[in-house]
């Protein structure tokens, strides 16, 4: 598996982006049922959003992001970062491994 840091930058208001917020969390969490996300949360203060996944590829976690809710609502740009984890607290060696 290969792993990403997924960074979200809102294009739209926070009142636009509170209200796909439901939709949005929703979608993240078909992404943890599947195994690819580890965890997502807002930044601070409060201009995106950072998530942590893993796919077999980065077309793979690209396509998957593209169901968005904020990304079919024109609401957020993603930046994708790949990278390889070397080191990792014991708890998280199932999920990298």
């Amino acid at each position: 598996m290969k792993h990403f840091i997924i960074h979200v930058k809102y294009t739209a208001p926070l009142a636009r982006i509170d209200e796909i917020l439901p939709a949005h969390r929703k979608f993240l969490q078909s992404g943890y049922d599947k195994g690819l996300l580890l965890f997502s949360g807002p930044m601070n203060p409060r201009t995106g959003g950072i998530v942590a996944a893993r796919a077999g590829s980065l077309d793979e976690i690209k396509i998957f992001f593209e169901d968005d809710p904020y990304v079919k609502n024109n609401a957020a740009e993603y930046s994708f970062f790949e990278f390889d984890p070397v080191m990792f607290q014991s708890i998280l060696e199932k999920w990298i491994k």
